[in-house]
């Protein structure tokens, strides 16, 4: 007798236990579109920029080139996005991506609106990707610990008369 009261006692748990879920599950790129850099693509007018992201940060003024800093937002997500202005119009960008973005999903959507990469580099653990896709030349790291995230994308002319912030930024680290 005691079997059969402690199976009553448990089949309500096991019933309840089984039952199928039906939550809602996002993809932990927070709905992020590749799309939405396309704004900060080079030869597009600045003033674009201004209207949708605000007013940038000024990080710079060399040679008649201004960097400038934006912070692309929604109400999951925030990273910066340094960008290169001569007369009025984007030479380059530099987009430093949240961590918590993942490398597949992020890298898909690449795939998708480019084809596949030219040129593939890996380093420790660590990978970057480079698309060159005339007139402009795509870049994005990645890396891997535990999950793999996303480290930077950043767009450039290919025949660019000036150094890309991506450069820059090399020739920074080497000091």
């Amino acid at each position: 007798m005691s079997m059969f009261k402690l199976i009553l006692n448990i089949l309500p748990c096991l019933i309840i236990m089984f039952q199928p879920l039906n939550a809602k599950v996002e993809t932990p790129n927070y709905k992020f579109d590749i799309e939405g850099l396309s704004d900060f693509f080079p030869n597009k007018p600045i003033s674009n920029l201004d209207s949708k992201f605000g007013k940038g940060e000024v990080m710079g003024n060399e040679g008649g080139i201004q960097t400038l800093k934006y912070i692309v937002k929604d109400t999951r997500y925030q990273f910066p996005v340094m960008v290169q202005v001569k007369d009025g119009l984007i030479e380059d960008f530099f987009a430093r991506l949240p961590s918590y973005f993942l490398h597949d999903v992020f890298f898909q959507s690449l795939i998708n609106r480019n084809g596949k990469q030219t040129n593939f580099k890996k380093t420790g653990e660590e990978a970057y990707y480079v698309w060159d896709i005339a007139p402009l030349k795509h870049i994005y790291s990645a890396a891997c610990t535990i999950t793999c995230f996303p480290i930077f994308y950043a767009v450039e002319k290919k025949e660019a008369q000036t150094k890309s912030i991506l450069e820059k930024m090399k020739l920074a680290n080497k000091i």
